[in-house]
Order: structure tokens, then sequence, then C-alpha cells
């Protein structure tokens, strides 16, 4: 089945040509179906990239899923197009009488900057309450998960001696969670990321459970009891070529930085295009398992 999205939006055309299943709005709202409503707070500052990467793990599922994207009214985005911000976009005031069926918050380029004095710090603890009432179960992804990790439970972040970055390998450490289904006893997650949560805050809260871990890059998943929040600390949704990207941004700024981890093959050259995808299948078992399992088996017909 589809995942809708405006037919003018720029990942339309890049995902149709993946043979992504799309639907515009107009075609999706002639068929009497159930849609899954899935609403993605974006704050990363490659809004585009983006909404493609999550849009391609989200369309690889047989639900029809229909997407809204949010911005915070207190941040402008400033590496994106003031149209594609108003065309694309809503803010909390318009959704926050509706409930949704799922919710995903990006990660941030801002995990350095302690958590009160980020500028939409205020907005984005209203938004994570919200989504705690009317949301059926949410992702928070990298800072998004720091963030909430620290509003619900208080649990600290550290800063890292060096960037964590690369692709790490990951084991699950307990038996039977679905949102693991059908994953490698060892798979692999891209991090790139100057911080990590205080796993003692994590083990120690009986509220929290921890799915799997990586020897390199710590907690990699954990969620609450009731399944309403999941903490994705890496970037699954990443693309192909994003650490390259980032590699090249830090080298073009002067930044320190290595290359990442466990990503280039040994045959890559100075144009730096191979590189080894080895974490694709886990990024669609984990947002279709999460789709399946946590939120269309338990979201209620009506919302």
């Amino acid at each position: 089945m589809p995942i809708i999205i405006p037919r003018d939006l720029p990942a339309y055309e890049r995902l149709t040509s993946e043979k992504i299943f799309v639907m515009d709005e107009a075609r999706a709202y002639s068929q009497d179906i159930r849609q899954i409503e899935i609403l993605i707070l974006n704050l990363m500052p490659t809004k585009v990239e983006t909404e493609t990467q999550l849009l391609r793990l989200l369309g690889n599922s047989p639900l029809q899923i229909n997407v809204t994207f949010l911005q915070t009214a207190t941040y402008k985005a400033t590496h994106v197009t003031d149209d594609h911000m108003e065309r694309f976009y809503t803010t909390f005031d318009k959704i926050k009488d509706r409930k949704f069926d799922g919710m995903i918050v990006t990660g941030a380029p801002i995990e350095q900057i302690p958590f009160e004095e980020v500028q939409y710090w205020k907005e984005l603890e209203v938004i994570m309450d919200y989504a705690k009432e009317n949301v059926t179960s949410t992702i928070y992804i990298c800072w998004g998960a720091q963030a909430a990790l620290y509003h619900f439970f208080g649990v600290q972040k550290k800063l890292l001696p060096k960037k964590l970055f690369g692709i790490y390998p990951c084991h699950a450490i307990v038996q039977n969670d679905m949102l693991l289904k059908g994953m490698d006893d060892t798979f692999y997650i891209p991090n790139s990321r100057h911080t990590c949560i205080a796993e003692e805050d994590v083990y120690n809260n009986p509220n929290l459970k921890v799915l799997a871990n990586s020897d390199e890059a710590g907690i990699v998943i954990a969620k609450t009891h009731d399944n309403k929040s999941f903490f994705f600390t890496g970037h699954a949704e990443y693309d192909r070529y994003t650490l390259r990207n980032e590699y090249l941004r830090d080298l073009n700024k002067g930044l320190p930085i290595e290359k990442p981890y466990n990503y280039f093959t040994e045959k890559c050259g100075e144009d730096l295009e191979d590189v080894d995808m080895k974490w694709k299948s886990t990024a669609n078992l984990l947002f279709y398992n999460w789709l399946n399992y946590y939120v269309y088996q338990v979201t209620p017909y009506v919302l």
C-alpha cells in the first residue's frame, strides 16, 4: 500500500523512481480506507533529505499512510526555502486538537547545547507532552531521543571525547520484542553525534527497557514499557551517502573529523563513492515492525 504525500513534495519524484509506492492526496481521498496518520516533527536542517529518508522507510509497508510534517513555530528553518515550509509543513497550534497513530521526532545537530538553551525547547516540551497523550506510539531519533529521555525521565547526556561517527555493530539484549523481529544477531546502525546518554540513568529507571546496545555506541534502542515511546540513539534512516556528506562538510569547515568508522570499502578511492551500506535492511525492519506491531495493531479504528 502507498504512502500519501503531495505530488509536488521533492521526495515524491525520488521515491517514485525507487519504486516506492507513493500516492497523491487526491487519489488517496477517493478511496474508502482507514489511513494510518503519522506526524513527523522534522528538526533536521536538511529538511528535504530527511523527509525522503523517513518517507522511504514508511513506504515499505502494506499500510496506507498519511504523513503530516510539523515544524516548530519558535525557530525558523534556515537551510530550506520559506515556500517549502509554508507548503508542506504545519505548526503545533494547527494540529494540537488532533490525534495521530504514530509520530517521529528527528534528531538535530545541537546536542552540545544544554537542553534548556535550545531556542525551541519549551515548545518541544509541549509537543512531547502532547505526543504522550495523543499519539499511539512515538519514535525519537538521536538528539530527539536524548531530549525525550531528559524531559520525561531526567536522563542526562555526556560529552564524548570525540565524535561518534560511523556504522557500528549492535546486538539485541532482549528476546522476542516485536520491534526486533527478523533482525540478525548482529545488525548495524549509523551514528553521528558528539554526546551520549547517561546509560546508568536508563538501566536504573523502571519505566524504561533497553532493547539493543553496541560495544562502541552504547545503548542504541530503548523504549517505555507501555510501548508509547521508542528511543533510537543512532540514525538507521540515513541514506547511503549521508555520512560521506557530513564528513566532507566538516572537512570543509576545518573541523576535527575522522573518516566514518566501518563505512567506506577497502577499495574506496579519493572520490569516496564506495560505501558498504550494511544498515539498509535493519532500517526497513525497525520502521516496518514499529508501524505494524506498535502502531497499526494497537491503534483504535476511530482516532
